[in-house]
């Protein structure tokens, strides 16, 4: 560009209101006037500030918003203290905003006394007495709260203990002897023997006798009847086409077995904790304490709710037909849920509603206030509760929330996992719906109780234990196959159980990204957690092994063979031939050999052939001998007698059936 180019291009710039002037300057004058082209590091870094605290204040307000959560601010509900008029109610609790409904499933939980006639021998009489005995009927908790805290980390080591059988001298008197009358009081019983001179009147002639005996074989040899009896020496074996008929039908029946039902998608179960409401129907007059204590409230927050409503609702029980609306939510200091809000309704005779009476919301101070009733609903004839996936908790912590609930001490509640933990998977987190039922001694003069009979119900299969005493006295559960649910080997044998990483199965191999056939089932753990025998046995390999590191393997009896992988380090004192019992340590968790991180790998082999250890059907321990199989017969009965059985008038504590 020439000169008179650039002078032409300067005309038109300054035309268009441009100036030649200085470049901006960081000084605060360019010379003795300042000229306006100062730059000032307090007013940039103001802005910079100021648009940084907007982002962070929108962010704040879009998170709270979209993620339902109160705890930037005091909740709406719990600071208004009248009731803004509406135009119409909608059914439906707006207090957690969401696109969409959650599942409602019905709740029971029952505490009963039966009472029945049992027969016992006292100095060679017999007497028949009416003998008290709890029931418990209950749906698992699908959510954790208070009632749960501290509860000891699942460790098989310590089921494996809580599993023993009990001696004799550690237990009371059990008598489940059923009587088929009631009576009042006690009744003595006295056997005599019947005088000689005593002749019963004949009831049938010498011909109808005759008659009857000709009808029965001509219609057991001509009928062309297949289930007509036949006299014979031995009984016949059911038909092929009738061992898989369900009884009273004409269909095929049988039981699942290795089928693991899981949701569509586990994202929902990885989110946090997140709100649930529950429902519940006051059957008969019972102090609001014991319904708080029972659904998860503290010490603390019953003091703090009583005092609040103190003024508005002084009564301190609640009436037959009273309704309860508690709604869950996260709390900030535990992974339970805390109650947010407590409403409380009676039932009004005259207009057949459920009339609000007072609600308590909790605010972010952790102060509980009186608020407004929640959004009207129409209140269902049973007990209900939201099902939020991310809530539900594991079947191990569900047992100890649900026992706690009815006030079973813990000792019981870990004999109760025990029982079940060889054959239910207990880190798996349970369904809706699952349920247990309790049978249970009355207390005695100490406060003592003694459990008789179990019943879990996971999904569709039932399981049911039922207490019994052999002749030596040893008392241990069995099933209605005279099996205990104790199995001879463990299925996680390592302290607190691991947390599953890879299943046995073909996979990609996460070093060599091949597909491959994995042999065992990784359980991750934290370096130096212990490793268990899974089962009594002879340690057969002991050193080091490419790919599995350290590794251990156990011959068992017949023909079943574990083996430990990735070991950290052995302990000491063991080799090849030595003799470990279940439940003993054996190494600890590492990574050593080819792996991404520490975790053991389980094996289990049954003559010399792989399998699935989770799913593997496993022997029992113990099987009840044949020479007592009637008397267990006979104890089935009376348990099932009585877990059918109508409660007594006077319940022991009935807070939400």
């Amino acid at each position: 560009m020439n000169a008179a180019q650039r002078n032409r291009h300067a005309a038109l710039l300054k035309a268009t209101g441009f100036e030649d002037g200085p470049a901006l300057t960081v000084q605060s004058t360019d010379g003795e006037i300042p000229h306006g082209r100062e730059l000032s590091f307090a007013w940039l870094s103001g802005t910079v500030m100021t648009g940084l605290t907007s982002v962070l204040l929108m962010g704040a307000a879009l998170y709270v918003s979209f993620q339902g959560q109160d705890t930037f601010s005091t909740a709406y509900e719990a600071l208004q203290l009248s009731r803004p008029e509406t135009e119409a109610l909608t059914p439906t609790d707006l207090s957690a905003k969401s696109s969409r409904l959650r599942p409602i499933t019905a709740t029971r939980s029952d505490l009963q006394v039966i009472e029945a006639s049992i027969r016992e021998t006292v100095d060679g009489r017999d007497m028949i007495r009416n003998q008290p005995f709890l029931r418990i009927s209950a749906t698992l908790a699908t959510a954790p709260t208070s009632l749960s805290e501290g509860i000891p980390d699942y460790d098989p080591v310590a089921i494996l203990n809580a599993t023993q059988p009990i001696a004799a001298t550690a237990g009371m008197d059990i008598n489940t002897d059923v009587y088929g009358a009631e009576v009042e009081g006690e009744v003595a019983v006295k056997l005599a023997e019947m005088p000689m001179t005593f002749v019963p009147p004949r009831a049938i002639s010498d011909q109808s006798a005759a008659e009857y005996v000709r009808s029965v074989v001509e219609a057991t040899f001509f009928s062309d009847d297949p289930a007509a009896p036949t006299l014979a020496y031995a009984a016949l074996a059911p038909s092929v086409g009738d061992l898989g008929l369900l009884p009273g039908s004409g269909t095929l029946g049988g039981i699942v077995e290795n089928v693991t039902v899981m949701p569509q998608t586990t994202q929902a179960a990885d989110a946090a904790l997140g709100r649930s409401e529950r429902i519940l129907t006051i059957r008969e007059r019972t102090p609001l304490e014991d319904i708080m204590r029972r659904n998860g409230f503290t010490g603390p927050m019953i003091e703090a709710i009583e005092d609040t409503l103190a003024n508005v609702f002084p009564s301190t029980e609640l009436p037959a037909r009273a309704r309860l609306r508690i709604l869950f939510g996260p709390s900030r200091t535990s992974n339970t849920l805390i109650p947010y809000r407590l409403s409380i309704y009676f039932h009004d005779d005259g207009s057949n509603l459920d009339v609000h009476r007072a609600t308590v919301a909790l605010t972010d101070k952790g102060q509980y206030v009186l608020g407004l009733a929640p959004a009207e609903i129409t209140f269902p004839d049973e007990d209900t509760e939201e099902v939020n996936v991310a809530n539900l908790p594991s079947i191990y912590r569900s047992i100890w929330e649900t026992g706690r609930k009815h006030d079973l001490d813990d000792a019981t509640i870990e004999r109760i996992i025990g029982m079940f933990a060889y054959d239910v998977d207990m880190t798996k987190k349970i369904a809706a719906g699952d349920s247990i039922e309790i049978l249970e001694t009355a207390p005695d003069a100490e406060g003592r109780t003694e459990l008789l009979y179990v019943g879990l119900t996971l999904g569709t299969t039932k399981r049911q234990l039922y207490r019994f005493a052999t002749a030596d006295g040893v008392v241990d559960f069995y099933d209605p196959d005279g099996e205990t649910g104790k199995r001879f080997l463990t299925r996680r044998p390592l302290e607190g159980g691991g947390t599953l990483r890879s299943r046995f199965g073909y996979r990609i191999h996460p070093i060599f990204h091949t597909r491959k056939l994995h042999t065992g089932v990784d359980l991750a753990a934290r370096s130096g957690t212990p490793i268990y025998a899974a089962g009594d046995g002879i340690i057969k390999y002991y050193k080091w092994q490419s790919g599995y590191g350290n590794k251990v393997e156990i011959e068992h009896v017949n023909g079943y063979e574990t083996a430990y992988g990735h070991m950290s380090r052995y302990v000491d004192g063991l080799g090849v031939g030595s003799h470990v019992r279940q439940g003993q340590i054996i190494g600890y968790v590492g990574s050593t050999g080819q792996s991404t991180g520490p975790h053991l790998h389980f094996e289990i082999k049954i003559n010399g052939n792989l399998v699935d250890p989770l799913s593997v059907k496993l022997p029992k321990d113990n099987v009840l001998p044949q020479q007592y199989e009637a008397q267990f017969e006979q104890t089935m009965a009376q348990i099932n007698d009585l877990m059918a059985r109508e409660p007594a008038p006077v319940t022991v504590a009935q807070a939400n059936p």
